[in-house]
């Protein structure tokens, strides 16, 4: 399946990637950051997502840009995922919106391609503090991506 994506430009040994979003609201920045996570026992790393304040070069993951490209802007982040586990086959990916709306737009990201993920991925989501494989049409707090060789793993 090929999905349309963004040309994207990373940097720190694939650890952050720049791409512009392009549609109705103009051209916007938008930065994926990989971030490992402290005092666990897999290499688990915070995907971290949001448009490029143009001031202070940090995410900001609170603005909703709006800009008439979700489908590829996802596909991008996704695209992402591919590349830092390429160089990093054996990181757990966490992965939770900075608001719950946000967190449903990953869900249905997720949903909406899970064939296509599924046959290089195990995904994983986190109902009631408990790790379930990720199904359709059922609510997750957050999720993990892994590579398939890294799964069954101790979570």
């Amino acid at each position: 399946m090929h999905l349309e994506k963004y040309e994207v430009t990373s940097k720190h040994e694939s650890m952050y990637f720049e791409f512009v979003s392009i549609g109705i609201q103009g051209n916007i920045t938008k930065i994926v950051l990989y971030d490992r996570m402290p005092n666990q026992i897999l290499p688990i790393f915070n995907l971290g997502f949001g448009d490029k304040d143009e001031t202070t070069g940090e995410i900001s993951d609170l603005i909703a840009s709006n800009n008439g490209d979700r489908d590829k802007v996802l596909a991008t982040v996704a695209s992402t995922v591919y590349e830092f586990t390429s160089l990093y086959p054996n990181a757990w990916i966490y992965m939770e919106g900075s608001t719950p709306a946000r967190t449903r737009l990953y869900q249905m990201g997720i949903n909406l391609y899970l064939d296509y993920i599924a046959k290089d991925f195990m995904v994983l989501g986190s109902q009631n503090d408990n790790w379930l494989p990720f199904e359709k049409n059922i609510n997750y707090d957050f999720f993990l991506i892994t590579l398939k060789q890294n799964y069954p793993s101790k979570i």
